[in-house]
């Protein structure tokens, strides 16, 4: 029985048949038809057919109805996947080889042989021509049902799933499960339409379920015992959100989603998977910045451009955008040496890098933006036109117990790269802010909004002539990004991983979130709009829980919160706000043509005020004096107030 289980799921998982054996099989059951009606004939009208007649008829059959198939190309398609186009096909491909074997027996002058008339041979084609379809039409059919047969062994201990929608890409979704991806170990046992309309329709040969309640919806799962719930694309996911995959969530129905084209998902057998589990990210996802391509090609095309912090989660997806326009030459600078490496292997090893471009078109540089003699070095050197300022320390923990060097790499950074920028005659820097700039309440965001004030203040100070350049500096703020370095997002998925406990600092605690691509989107239109000084804040949606986060993260890893996966409420971290904002209680904001982005209106710094106090705060960070570096940020910035920091005792 193993044995016959194991031929059964061999055959169920062979993707199709040699086209030249269905080709052979094709011609010889034709031949062989052809035979039969021209036997049946001569017994008909008692007629006498010698045996080498006979012989003849089948050697031109068989040669007639290949040469024919063969054009027509009949056997090239999957015969369990034959449809109606198809069974047109092979009744073009029969009628023409029955008037073709009329028109050689004519010539032939075959009625000798057989001694009947030229109107018997006529109807003989046929009756031929009839057979013949009709054979092909019953052995394909045959082929599908004993292929269904077949299948159904293969899946019946397969997990039963079903398609949301009943639409055209659910039924291609639905078609995914055949062939090889019958191992993938799911079986299609209906479609899922969200409405109330009770229609009895099948769809594929499954049926569509009409649900007008979620208690019918428990009938359906549990008649069917439904183990996931498919969706074909993300905006049926989104669109179902706090509704369908809420609900199977709390019922532990896994849910799943069809890959786009640029997903590579492999099982372990190394085969393409019809379906994935759905990430948190999915769920998360918002429409994204449409990007004005003409206009960034425009901006960028031909020039040389320079991303500082390209090593990192924000700067090497603004590299990987900025490659694909037709650029003069891409510097990557930062001071990590791995990750830099990685990314030059990344390129080297891309489609459309060729090995002279690394050195060339694609400049790898190592530096820190704290070394104003290198970085000057490099802006003389290769003189960028357009610059991405990424560059930063971004960890808030990180950055409170070491204010010194936040100080010096956020603020003095931003001010060495500004300086050579504006120095070198740079057309466009624009700096990649946080949300957490606005109201700080820690030393990592009174570091970015200090390097706000900075490039704001010397963009005024060029624009009114009082210092001379051209360069036009532009700040994008937004709020967390999915998947980047230090996300909340990779530290759940690795605890879950190992069995949790998954840590949350407070239960009420809430943040922003936007995809890597999403931000970028930002970034460049930021690039591309911006007159110089302004600050962009991003429209970001919907705020979320983050314990509400770990818990469904908890869920869609097919677990149950505080049951299977602890979940541990650790304590505000130092420095850390229940919720960010993304503008300043005094400011307010104006729109642009873009509906999701929109400039922060802030007070205006006197630039020469602003240098001065900049300068003093990196005497006392390069002395490591942090204590006197928190009150130079917090007269630099009234609204940095420290919380769960040693530093709130000199809040004013």
């Amino acid at each position: 029985m193993a044995s016959i289980s194991k031929f059964l799921e061999k055959m169920a998982n062979t993707t199709y048949m040699n086209r030249w054996a269905v080709l052979i099989f094709d011609a010889l059951m034709s031949a062989f038809i052809s035979l039969v009606v021209y036997m049946a004939l001569g017994t008909f009208t008692s007629a006498t057919i010698p045996f080498l007649t006979l012989v003849a008829i089948f050697v031109i059959s068989v040669m007639v109805s290949g040469v024919i198939f063969w054009s027509m190309g009949i056997h090239r398609g999957i015969v369990r996947h034959a449809s109606i186009v198809d069974i047109f096909h092979i009744f073009l491909a029969v009628l023409i080889k029955g008037a073709v074997l009329f028109a050689l027996f004519s010539l032939l002058d075959i009625t000798n042989f057989i001694f009947i008339s030229v109107g018997k041979v006529a109807i003989a084609e046929v009756a031929d021509i009839a057979v013949t379809l009709c054979a092909f039409v019953l052995v394909r059919v045959s082929v599908v049902y004993v292929y269904d047969a077949i299948s159904y062994h293969a899946v019946k201990s397969s997990k039963n799933i079903l398609i949301y929608g009943d639409d055209d890409k659910s039924i291609v979704t639905a078609t995914f499960f055949s062939g090889k991806n019958l191992n993938a170990g799911y079986n299609v046992v209906g479609f899922i339409v969200m409405t109330g309309d009770i229609k009895k329709l099948k769809l594929a040969s499954v049926p569509v379920y009409n649900i007008a309640s979620l208690d019918y919806l428990s009938g359906v799962i549990r008649r069917k015992n439904i183990r996931a719930i498919v969706f074909p694309d993300q905006k049926d996911l989104l669109k179902e959100r706090d509704g369908l995959v809420k609900f199977c969530l709390k019922e532990h129905i896994a849910v799943m989603l069809k890959p786009t084209m640029e997903e590579d998902v492999v099982s372990k057998d190394g085969l393409k998977m019809p379906i994935r589990n759905v990430n948190i990210e999915d769920l998360l996802y918002r429409d994204e910045i449409k990007i004005k391509m003409d206009e960034v090609s425009a901006m960028l095309s031909g020039k040389v451009i320079m991303v500082t912090g390209a090593a990192g989660s924000i700067g090497s997806e603004l590299c990987r955008i900025i490659s694909k326009f037709n650029i003069r030459q891409l510097i990557f600078l930062d001071n990590a040496e791995t990750p830099m490496h990685s990314l030059q292997l990344e390129f080297l090893n891309s489609d459309s890098c060729i090995a002279s471009d690394i050195g060339q078109k694609y400049c790898f540089l190592l530096a820190d933006v704290r070394n104003r003699i290198r970085i000057n070095t490099i802006f003389d050197l290769y003189k960028p036109q357009i610059v991405f300022h990424a560059a930063a320390y971004k960890h808030v923990p990180v950055i409170e117990d070491n204010p010194t060097e936040g100080a010096y790499v956020n603020i003095i950074g931003t001010k060495v790269v500004a300086d050579a920028a504006l120095r070198t005659g740079v057309e466009k820097m624009v700096m990649i802010s946080t949300d957490k700039a606005v109201n700080p309440t820690n030393i990592m965001g009174a570091t970015k909004r200090i390097a706000e004030i900075y490039i704001q203040s010397l963009s005024k100070a060029v624009l009114n002539g009082e210092i001379e350049g051209k360069t036009r500096f532009i700040t994008t703020r937004f709020g967390n990004v999915l998947g980047s370095n230090g996300s909340v997002i990779p530290r759940f998925r690795e605890q879950i991983k190992s069995g949790g406990p998954v840590t949350v600092t407070h239960p009420d605690i809430i943040r922003y979130f936007m995809t890597i691509p999403e931000a970028c989107r930002l970034v460049m239109e930021a690039a591309t709009i911006g007159k110089g000084y302004e600050i962009f804040v991003f429209d970001m949606g919907t705020p979320v829980k983050i314990a509400d986060l770990a818990k469904n993260m908890i869920k869609l890893a097919g677990f149950e919160p505080d049951i299977d996966i602890k979940i541990v409420y650790t304590g505000l971290r130092q420095g850390e706000k229940l919720y960010e904002e993304l503008l300043n209680t005094k400011e307010n904001v104006i729109p642009t043509n873009y509906n999701k982005i929109f400039v922060a209106k802030t007070r205006e710094y006197d630039y020469a005020r602003v240098n001065e106090m900049v300068l003093a705060l990196k005497e006392r960070a390069r002395l490591s004096d942090a204590d006197s570096c928190v009150k130079i940020m917090k007269d630099i910035v009234p609204e940095f107030v420290s919380q769960n920091s040693r530093y709130a005792e000199f809040n004013k």
